[in-house]
């Protein structure tokens, strides 16, 4: 009888035992009460979110011990937001907390346009970019080291930019390649693709990129798409010759056999107002056929970019150094103002999109060599009033204010509040800032940039959904997020699902606003309490914690060991 209750005792403990080693660990979070906005477009739900390992691991009627809970106390529960559009490259080497993007539910940055990161000549990456940080490269590999050992508070993944492909072959002339710089140029695209961009960038108003015909474009995005990438771009046209543009960006996706991704579309200038309609219909007509194209756009009627933008490509051929000789020359000024102010540009004339000076105001005026200008009192002005205050006609003030500077960069009023609207309406449409991770103070705050960089996501949510209900807001949280994984070819992030990388955004519906405007952007946007990036709480109670648990997320053509 003892034996048999010895036996039966060794028994039932093995049993305790095994069912102690299977019981699952508790949650690291758990998110409850929560209004659950899953990123599909599909209706919200009530319910919980569990995360463990980095990783969403249960979603809806959730409960278990967790190291942490959360009461979202009734507030949204969405994917974090997705930036589809982002200048950031050098900002997070300056500050890996990514103030401006992580306070609007920001998770990941995609970075990379012309003038992407990489490649770089020896001895050129601490430059514009790298001086500031103390970081130096030459390639991806490089970059992407220097932000895993710096940290970042948000993900990050790169295009390269075919501009600067250009720029590191060709310099800055204007003229097609030579097969042997055509053949060092694929050649810098299919490395920078080994190394982890996620595909092929061009900004084909900015030189070189320019300079750039489509048959060199076509050529270029070939090794991006042999390594599963993308095309992307800020188009040649978005005014006059919209159609154009568009059809351009089309025809390199079908030349080059890959995904089309339009960065930030708009239609510019008060006579082109209402042509949004056509960009749609171009766009839709191509999805028909088979064209994996979209587009992302930012919530504002006005653009930024550099003073340059005004002069015909010509003008800064060569270089800085030979434009400045040009502008300061006062028959290449009479031709260059003829040019500027012809009906019909044969280039995208942002002067022309504007109209009048008045509608471009000056965001950052930078010295020559890095000492302060002594332009800078200008910031934040029209160019029309600042023009009046030098005593200068407009053209000559901004003549010599380029030829003086070390670079100038404006805001652009030159969109329509309907075209904006309808282009938001469009299920193809995401959520992109344009802007950069910015701060209210430190070494991040100069100018007066365009608000963008602080208030994009909440803006949508704020004015857009709950104010004018322009979209409803499911579809709003998806163009910021599942959208936005889905043009990427994200398989592991951007929705709430079990599985996935635990990036979050808590947010109230009934506050979220913007505050950043165009005479003061360095403000903070509110009602978004909760931020948490692969797990980690970067923001609590509308505070930054820290943390930089954010990841380089490298394309799929990656061979190279990181």
């Amino acid at each position: 009888m003892l034996r048999t209750l010895l036996v039966f005792s060794g028994a039932t403990s093995l049993v305790v035992l095994a069912g102690a080693q299977q019981a699952p660990r508790p949650f690291d979070l758990l998110i409850t009460n929560a209004r659950i906005v899953d990123g599909t477009g599909g209706p919200s739900i009530a319910g919980s979110v569990a995360v463990r390992d980095g990783r969403i691991a249960a979603v809806g009627d959730v409960t278990g011990p967790a190291a942490r809970t959360i009461d979202a106390g009734g507030k949204v529960v969405a994917p974090g937001f997705i930036d589809a559009h982002s200048h950031s490259d050098s900002a997070l080497l300056v500050d890996g907390n990514a103030e401006s993007k992580i306070r609007q539910g920001v998770t990941t940055e995609v970075i990379g346009e012309s003038n992407s990161v990489a490649p770089r000549r020896p001895g050129t990456a601490a430059n514009a970019r790298g001086a500031a940080t103390g970081a130096d490269w030459t390639d991806f590999t490089g970059y992407f080291a220097a932000i895993e050992r710096s940290k970042i508070s948000v993900n990050l993944l790169s295009y390269v930019g075919l501009g600067q492909v250009r720029e590191v072959v060709m310099d800055n002339e204007q003229r097609a390649p030579t097969g042997g710089e055509l053949a060092k140029m694929t050649a810098l695209v299919a490395d920078a693709m080994k190394q982890g961009a996620y595909g092929a960038a061009t900004g084909l108003i900015y030189p070189p990129n320019a300079y750039a015909k489509i048959d060199e474009l076509i050529a270029l995005s070939k090794p991006a798409a042999a390594a599963g990438g993308l095309y992307a771009s800020h188009l040649r046209y978005d005014g006059d010759k919209l159609r154009e543009g568009i059809e351009e960006a089309i025809a390199i996706g079908e030349g080059a056999r890959l995904p089309v991704h339009i960065f930030h579309l708009k239609v510019t200038g008060q006579r082109n107002f209402g042509r949004m309609k056509e960009a749609i219909a171009l766009v839709e007509a191509a999805r028909k056929r088979g064209v994996e194209i979209s587009a992302d756009q930012y919530p504002y009627v006005a653009s930024s970019t550099t003073l340059t933008a005004t002069l015909p490509p010509w003008v800064q051929a060569g270089g800085r150094s030979n434009m400045n000789e040009r502008l300061k020359d006062r028959d290449a000024r009479a031709k260059i103002r003829k040019e500027m102010e012809a009906p019909n540009p044969t280039w995208e004339n942002r002067y022309q999109s504007a109209g009048t000076w008045q509608n471009i105001q000056l965001a950052s005026i930078a010295g020559r060599e890095g000492a302060v200008s002594p332009n800078k009192k200008y910031e934040g002005m029209r160019i029309a009033e600042a023009a009046r205050q030098a005593g200068k006609d407009p053209f000559d003030f901004v003549f010599d204010l380029l030829a003086e500077s070390g670079g100038v960069s404006c805001v652009y009023f030159i969109i329509d509040e309907a075209d904006l609207k309808l282009a938001m309406q469009q299920r193809w449409v995401s959520i992109g800032s344009d802007g950069s991770a910015l701060a209210t103070s430190g070494p991040l705050r100069s100018g007066v940039p365009h608000p963008r960089s602080f208030g994009t996501f909440p803006r949508v949510l704020g004015k857009y959904v709950r104010d004018e209900r322009a979209i409803p807001l499911e579809q709003a949280v998806r163009k910021m997020s599942g959208l936005t994984a889905e043009q990427l070819h994200f398989t592991d992030r951007g929705l709430i699902k079990a599985g996935l990388a635990a990036d979050l955004v808590v947010f109230d519906p009934a506050t979220v606003a913007d505050r950043a405007t165009f005479a003061d952007p360095f403000q903070y946007p509110v009602g978004i309490d909760t931020v948490i990036v692969n797990g980690r709480v970067v923001l609590d109670h509308e505070r930054h914690t820290g943390e930089r648990p954010g990841v380089v997320i490298r394309g799929r053509g990656v061979t190279q060991p990181r």
